[in-house]
């Protein structure tokens, strides 16, 4: 077996001094791609454009022009994010042979930085899902144990990052999409503020939940990739004009305190003192698998060790946080699933003898079970006679969940919480009990219904050699505080 890079600053390293070529690196991951088909990670391999991508980034070195931020980084991408001249399938049959027209936002930002595209991965259909089973390309299989789900909906992304497929991924997070996987795949897991990132060719599932994350080996690449892709764009009127921190640069405070510490060990001590994490009581009850609160519980006694103070908080409202995303997004869901009819792209149904036929043909054979469930529960909360006693009601429950958030945040500087209540589960053990795969979110779904940043790294694995993930939580547009903590924390976890 190769060995692969472990992060982008080893890789940019080995680039710049001309030990590697860009082309030796994406012939390596095209490799390792093929030798892990049986992960079903990608939908989709870019093998002749990477390849020649790279060779025109090792040209573009050779003449001695600037590099980007991500010179040779080989990312794979989520399949519904746009490529312009690539597949945009949402894992759907509807969608099976749709090609993009245009790039998303994201994807511009990326290229304009020298990455390298290696392929779109594998989801969860229209990114419905919290074990990459509802895939009409089949399920994907979690590489740490082929017998487990890699977690959804952005199972792909997180299965090729985890299996060497890749260094880095774009996912989308809409209720925990991105950040759940990371956790089962044993890698890192960002979800950012809603807004920071651009929605522009990302196809809509929630347009006021989803938001496009970042998965990677370490904090440090989440981050980079994070300032590069962040920012205000007109064309999704939900980004926010607000400035973009130097991620990356203003996290290294963190090595520099390291690097003292190993001429003074008591210096850790002093890493993150001052540094007050809240920990909610409804975060830590017996729905929490004991294993996972054992692991968690060891991480927060290693924060408290080097400095943190821990503050029991409470979030009141918790208790509704899955039944009010689950009325909210399906309900965006039904609205935003309607274009897709069969008369304007797509698949439709074909000897139909009418109009409404083939909207109902169209629709019946082109979306999976779990979408035409969500779209049914959709349409029922918003139908008439329904829409106070559910909707309505269910935005007034978020503005209490956000307002939950804004209170502790007031008290804290990060929460801290489980990323999921149990460990990787095994394939088709959830499938026949929607309620049951439902609660794999329970600790995700409430910062996508705030709008808040959380990011998720590995914590430690179970006595089968299950991994396990920690979430750290912060306020809108303070991702800086999370890459602080999570890479001290990452920093002792590999020192151990």
């Amino acid at each position: 077996m190769p060995e692969f890079y472990t992060s982008y600053r080893q890789l940019r390293e080995q680039l710049l001094s001309r030990a590697v070529t860009c082309e030796s690196v994406v012939s390596q991951y095209l490799e390792q791609i093929e030798r892990t088909k049986h992960l079903n990670a990608f939908i989709r391999v870019f093998e002749k454009t990477a390849i020649a991508r790279a060779k025109a980034l090792d040209q573009k070195l050779a003449a001695g022009e600037p590099v980007g931020k991500l010179f040779g980084m080989p990312m794979a991408i989520k399949d519904n994010i746009a490529i312009a001249g690539e597949p945009l399938t949402c894992a759907s049959k509807i969608l099976s042979n749709y090609v993009s027209v245009f790039n998303a936002t994201a994807i511009e930002c990326l290229l304009n930085e020298d990455a390298i595209f290696l392929g779109k991965t594998n989801m969860d259909e229209f990114a419905m899902g919290s074990s990459n089973e509802n895939s009409y390309f089949g399920a994907v299989k979690n590489p740490l144990d082929n017998e487990r789900v890699p977690g959804g909906s952005s199972g792909g992304s997180a299965a090729a990052v985890a299996a060497n497929c890749a260094l880095t991924a774009l996912g989308s997070d809409t209720g925990g999409s991105v950040r759940q996987p990371a956790s089962f795949c044993n890698i890192v897991g960002l979800k950012p503020t809603y807004g920071r990132v651009s929605r522009y060719g990302l196809v809509a599932f929630g347009s006021s939940f989803d938001q496009i994350g970042v998965l990677s080996k370490t904090v440090e690449d989440a981050a980079l990739v994070l300032e590069v892709i962040a920012g205000e764009d007109l064309r999704d009127a939900t980004s926010a004009n607000v400035p973009v921190p130097h991620y990356s640069r203003d996290m290294k405070f963190v090595d520099t305190i390291a690097r003292i510490a190993e001429l003074a060990p008591s210096a850790k001590m002093l890493e993150l003192k001052g540094l007050k994490i809240g920990v909610p009581k409804e975060f830590f009850t017996e729905a929490l698998d004991k294993e996972v609160e054992r692991i968690i519980r060891t991480k927060l006694q290693e924060l408290t060790d080097r400095g943190a103070t821990l503050i029991e908080i409470t979030l009141p409202h918790s208790e509704y946080a899955l039944a009010t995303y689950y009325i909210l997004a399906t309900a965006e869901a039904s609205s935003n699933l309607a274009r897709y009819d069969g008369a304007r792209y797509g698949y439709r149904a074909e000897n139909v003898n009418d109009l409404n036929e083939m909207y109902v043909r169209s629709r019946s054979e082109g979306f999976g079970t779990e979408v035409k469930r969500r779209i049914m529960l959709g349409t029922y909360v918003l139908s008439a006679g329904y829409y106070d006693a559910y909707y309505k009601k269910a935005q007034k429950v978020r503005r209490l969940i956000r307002e939950d958030y804004q209170k502790a945040f007031k008290e804290v500087d990060v929460i801290v919480s489980p990323t999921s209540p149990f460990p990787p589960f095994r394939l088709g053990e959830k499938l026949s009990d929607p309620l049951q795969m439902y609660l794999a979110d329970i600790y995700t779904v409430p910062m996508n219904l705030a709008g808040v940043p959380a990011i998720s790294i590995p914590a430690g694995s179970t006595a089968q050699g299950l991994p396990i993930g920690i979430q750290f939580i912060a306020n809108a547009f303070e991702e800086t505080k999370l890459f602080q903590v999570a890479h001290a924390l990452e920093m002792q976890t590999q020192s151990v």
